[in-house]
This record gives structure tokens, C-alpha cells and sequence, in this order.
């Protein structure tokens, strides 16, 4: 988030972490997240394979739980955070699955997985926003077309993190046809196809640097992304533009941000939501919940995505350009003011 983690979270009185042991190859296990758990007063309640995780919460709720948190991949994370958001209880997230983007978003440490437990003691909380569609929440994004095909194959759990658009380079071969999905665009143009369409939870930064995170998570806006390659000229170019480097603006692709979003099809449609494989019926309705969900952070924490980062350090060089031009202004005005000006144009 570009803003500060300001309010402050009085320690939970009745705090329980659900852990998915098998989540990042076992993460959970190697950080003695259990064990830690009941050194600090913690429930620990691990998920085992044949329970239901929204009961699961949801039975803690009801017991009294006045802070939930999850150890788990993104896509547990999104479950979890709208039985919080459902009953007006904050939230902690530990980031212990494969990539934990979301964890990233709110700027929490990934290394150090149980630093996060911190976020249940004295601790620093603000609201974000919350997408859904057709009543599934999400906190990452929903993606359809090819990354919907990705998050479906056997090896993507696997998969090492790499950024989206090196990934489509990969699979855009030839002969590389779009889906069938239809939408509107940006300044009201319909689309019938395109390659890979994703909705995320707040709008993704700019290249270099930025696709992979979100500047702020309380925008009230949905991101959207549309890649659509006309022909095998275009997926080549595509491709050689992503080769060179983070293009600014990758050909073919689309972004624009919207409060509510719709996409129809003819048939059943494949989606990862928060990286988890989901099938539903069209149409899809996309919406966003602003401020839906209260997140605790640990006071460490440095509280800004790669992309919030980014973004502060453009906004400090352009502070840093914006003082030394008045510096050398004032310093035109003064040598004016003694009969030695600088020259007819004034300071560059």
C-alpha cells in the first residue's frame, strides 16, 4: 500500500491461525509454526485434507475468535479473508505457501514466515479492498484464457515464481489462438477473443518492476488486463519486445481499471482465483468491495509492495529534481538582484 499502516491493533484477545501444512512444500513445518503458536497464545488449527476450510473458520468465529489468520497460499488466503471480512474481524496472513503474493502486496517480509505471528500481538492495521465475482471472493486476481490453462496443469504448483509476462512469451508458440470471451474495453469497444484476460483486486504497476505488484490495495478499482495477439506477426512481436526487456507497454496488451466488470462465453469458463483453478457459469460479474477487510501487520513490517517501493523512489528523485531546479532559481534571482545575472534565459 502506498500509505502508512497508521492505526493501531491492540493485541488479539482470542487469536487462532489456520495452517496448511503441506502449503510451500511444507513451510509451516520447517518454521515450527505450531509450536510458535502456543508459545505466544495462539490457537493453531491445521488443516488436515478432508475439512472444509471456510467451516473450519468459520467454526472459530463462532467460538469466539476475535482475530483469524491464515498460513497458507494465496488462494486460502482469499477464502479466509472473506469469512473475516463477512464477520467485521481482522485478519493476519502468513505468508507459508509458494509465492504469497498477497503477502508481498501488504508488505510483509516472505523470508521470514514467522515474523508475521507478530501481527497478533501489538501490532498495525488498515482496510483494503476485496474483489468478488459471481460471490467468490479474491484478494489477488482472477485470470482467464491461458492463465487459466496454467493454474489447471499438473506442474504449476511446482512452478518457480517467474514474472507473467516472461510466462506467456514461453507458451505463445505458434498457431497460438485466443479464447472466445467477451467483454467491453476501456472506451466502450467490445471484444470476442482474446489470449489472456485478468481482473485483479486493485490495479498491477507499470514495468520494470511493478507487473508483478500492486502499488495499493485500498483504490477502490479493478484491474484490468486484456492481451490479444491478432496473428503469428503480433505473437512475434509480442514475444521479441518481452525478450528485450520490461516493455513499458508490451504490444497487445491492454490495461484500464474499472469498478465493475463483466465477461460472457458460450460455455463454462476456466479461472484462477488467486492461483487456485475454479470453473463457473457465465456471465462473470466482477466487482470490487472497498475497505471490505481489516488486516493486521506486524509493527516491523515494512508495509509497501515492490511497486509502493517503486513508486516512492520516483516520487523522491522527482522531490530531490524538483528542490535543486529551486535552488538554482533562487540562485538566478539572487545573482540578478547584484547586476550579475546568469544570461538571458535564466537557469536551465
Amino acid at each position: 500500500m502506498t500509505t502508512a499502516w497508521s492505526a493501531p491493533a491492540p493485541p488479539a484477545r482470542q487469536p487462532v491461525l489456520v495452517i496448511n501444512p503441506r502449503s510451500g512444500s511444507g513451510k509451516a513445518e520447517r518454521f515450527h509454526l505450531v509450536e510458535q503458536c502456543r508459545a505466544r497464545g495462539i490457537e493453531p488449527v491445521v488443516l488436515e485434507p478432508v475439512v472444509d476450510l471456510l467451516e473450519l473458520v468459520e467454526n472459530s468465529v463462532a467460538d469466539g475468535a476475535d482475530v483469524v489468520g491464515m498460513a497458507g497460499g494465496d488462494g486460502s488466503q482469499g477464502m479466509v479473508a472473506g469469512v473475516a471480512a463477512r464477520h467485521g474481524i481482522a485478519m493476519v496472513v502468513v505468508p507459508s505457501g509458494t509465492r504469497n503474493h498477497f503477502a508481498m502486496d501488504l508488505g510483509l517480509d516472505r523470508r521470514h514466515v514467522d515474523a508475521a505471528l507478530d501481527a497478533f500481538g501489538d501490532a498495525r492495521q488498515g482496510r483494503i479492498d476485496l474483489g468478488e465475482v459471481n460471490g467468490r471472493v479474491f484478494v489477488n486476481n482472477a485470470s482467464l484464457g491461458l492463465y487459466a490453462q496454467i493454474v489447471r496443469s499438473p506442474g504449476y504448483r511446482e512452478a518457480k515464481v517467474e514474472t507473467a509476462l516472461g510466462t506467456l512469451s514461453r507458451l505463445l508458440g505458434p498457431g497460438s489462438r485466443p479464447f472466445e470471451l467477451r467483454f467491453t474495453g476501456p472506451a466502450g469497444e467490445r471484444y470476442t477473443t482474446a489470449h489472456v484476460l485478468q481482473i485483479s483486486n486493485n490495479p498491477y504497476g507499470t514495468p520494470p518492476g511493478g507487473i508483478a505488484s500492486r502499488p495499493r490495495l485500498d483504490g477502490g478499482l479493478l484491474g484490468v488486463l486484456a492481451l490479444e495477439l491478432a496473428d503469428p506477426a503480433a505473437v512475434e512481436a509480442f514475444r521479441a519486445a518481452v525478450a528485450a526487456g520490461p516493455p513499458e507497454r508490451p504490444p497487445g496488451v491492454r490495461t484500464w481499471a474499472v469498478t465493475e466488470f463483466e465477461v460472457d462465453a458460450d460455455g463454462p469458463v476456466d479461472l484462477g482465483i488467486d492461483g487456485e483453478a475454479v470453473q463457473m457459469t457465465p456471465p462473470l460479474r466482477f466487482t470490487i468491495r472497498p475497505g471490505a477487510l481489516v488486516v493486521r501487520v506486524p509493527r516491523h513490517a515494512p508495509g509497501l509492495s515492490p511497486a509502493a517501493r517503486q513508486l516512492q523512489r520516483r516520487s523522491g528523485l522527482g522531490g530531490l529534481l524538483a528542490r535543486g531546479r529551486y535552488r538554482r532559481l533562487l540562485t538566478w534571482a539572487t545573482t540578478r538582484r547584484r547586476g550579475s545575472a546568469i544570461g538571458p534565459a535564466g537557469p536551465e
